[in-house]
């Protein structure tokens, strides 16, 4: 495994991917969207504590979840289903290609392997002209 993934690569990944901007969504949420501006589509959310979504020996609400979108729920499932990543899936998610991490456990990951995820969920909201400019013509 390389180097493990941390909080502050999220935002640096995000960042360097072409167009990207960190707004809000569902009122107050930050999101990382692609492209820029009004037609801006989110790829990356930082989810608010939610019943939804809790710590299942505390009871307590995760405080550190983000959602990241994944290409379609071949990947998504790849992702949950593999017992050496720390990614899930809740049910209020289950009709939606997307997938959960805490930032806590994002060292589970090396920072290459976070960087293709975020990389595939940006290009499953990004422009197909921009995703081709930036990945080439098979994405």
């Amino acid at each position: 495994m390389g180097r493990p993934a941390t909080p502050e690569d999220v935002d640096r990944i995000c960042g360097e991917l072409p167009e990207t901007e960190l707004g809000i969504s569902w009122g107050d949420r930050p999101t990382w969207k692609v492209p820029r501006g009004e037609k801006g589509k989110g790829f990356l959310l930082y989810r608010m504590p939610h019943p939804t979504a809790v710590d299942a020996e505390t009871g307590e609400m995760y405080d550190d979840l983000i959602v990241i979108t994944t290409p379609t729920a071949v990947e998504k499932q790849a992702l949950v289903e593999d017992g050496t990543t720390p990614f899930f899936t809740i049910d209020h998610f289950r009709n939606t290609d997307a997938v959960l991490v805490r930032l806590s456990r994002l060292g589970e990951v090396d920072v290459d392997e976070l960087h293709g995820i975020i990389t595939d969920a940006w290009a499953r909201r990004a422009p197909k002209r921009l995703v081709r400019e930036h990945l080439g013509d098979d994405g």
